[in-house]
């Protein structure tokens, strides 16, 4: 497929009203419902390939279905005989990952975790995938790469699978974006380099188009590219920590960079990781105020010896830290005022023992 006709979908705008956009939307919506619907179950698995696939549904149903699908998808439809949300399955090799991906980082850990799950379980929930129109009998992921991944892992050969309706191009970024985004696993390197490969593909000619396309705040996509200048070695480091390094920990580690290189900026995420530093006190190593090989954090501040995590009822409330050999430090949050006084307490009795 060239590159012009995976950019189809990026022709509308986020305020585009154009039936076309419209068009797209309700495919969308229609895709939604469908995987969504209670009365579909994930086990419904007809057939070894895309060749084995039950006969169509009847001709109302067909006619109901087939409103907002693209020609080249009812094509393949008919071709098939493939009922839209039907859960088939497809041959591993025949899978292969989208260019409009939006993730780009999959951890090995977390791949092995899935793997070994899967392993034991197997799968319970399809993969969405596109056909791909120009080469017949293979199909984009568009979501469900991690899944695709750790079924390899674990030596499977077959996958479940949905095909759905999308042009590969914005449309099916925007979905797996999305889904992404509401699963929490979606990281600014990703984005780092996915924006950066649509730029350098020419799919849009500055940064602020792409953020009108992706309906976000300029600066905001500007930092991601900045991050994109970072080596992959780099990236794969924070990515590990989405809880210590998000867009602005990875802008001020990219400026780092950018004066250090690559070796001295192992060492700091090291050192953010191993001293707990916030991003100011990054950004203060970034202008010189402090040094990487020092402690940034303020005077007379010491690293905790042991830290001991409070839960009530499972759920956790605070912690304590131990510093030195005469210093303790309790911390609590989200007590209720009987709890809180009951504590005080216990404590005020314990300090009066001698």
């Amino acid at each position: 497929m060239k590159p012009s006709q995976f950019a189809k979908g990026f022709q509308a705008r986020p305020d585009t009203t154009s039936s076309e956009k419209r068009t797209a939307l309700d495919r969308l919506n229609a895709i939604d419902g469908l995987v969504q619907s209670p009365t579909r179950k994930t086990d419904d698995v007809v057939g070894r390939s895309s060749q084995s696939i039950s006969q169509p549904a009847s001709n109302e149903v067909e006619s109901t279905e087939s409103i907002h699908e693209s020609p080249q998808y009812r094509a393949w439809r008919a071709e098939h005989g493939y009922r839209p949300g039907q859960v088939i399955e497809l041959t591993l090799k025949v899978i292969k990952a989208s260019p409009f991906n939006p993730r780009h980082f999959y951890l090995k850990s977390s791949i092995a975790e899935l793997a070994v799950n899967l392993a034991k379980q197997g799968q319970q929930q399809a993969i969405h995938v596109i056909p791909d129109y120009d080469n017949p009998g293979t199909y984009f992921v568009s979501d469900g790469g991690r899944r695709v991944r750790a079924l390899k892992e674990a030596n499977k050969e077959t996958v479940k699978a949905i095909v759905i309706d999308l042009p590969i191009g914005i449309q099916s970024y925007k979905l797996g974006y999305d889904l992404n985004v509401q699963r929490d696993s979606q990281t600014v390197f990703d984005n780092a380099v996915v924006w950066k490969r649509f730029l350098d593909d020419k799919h849009f000619q500055s940064q602020k188009e792409l953020a009108e396309h992706l309906g976000l705040d300029e600066s905001t996509v500007a930092v991601a590219l900045s991050i994109a200048k970072l080596p992959e070695v780099v990236m794969q480091e924070m990515v590990a920590r989405p809880d210590r390094f998000g867009s602005n920990m990875g802008y001020q580690v990219g400026r780092y960079h950018s004066a250090r290189g690559t070796d001295a900026t192992l060492r700091l995420i090291n050192k953010i990781l191993a001293d707990d530093l916030s991003t100011r006190q990054v950004a203060d190593i970034v202008k010189g105020r402090a040094s990487a090989q020092e402690s940034a954090k303020p005077a007379g501040r010491q690293r905790y010896a042991q830290r001991l995590e409070i839960k009530f009822d499972g759920v956790s409330v605070g912690d304590l830290k131990s510093y030195g050999d005469d210093r303790i430090e309790l911390r609590l949050r989200g007590l209720s005022r009987e709890k809180r006084d009951d504590i005080l307490q216990q404590i005020e009795r314990m300090l009066q023992k001698k």
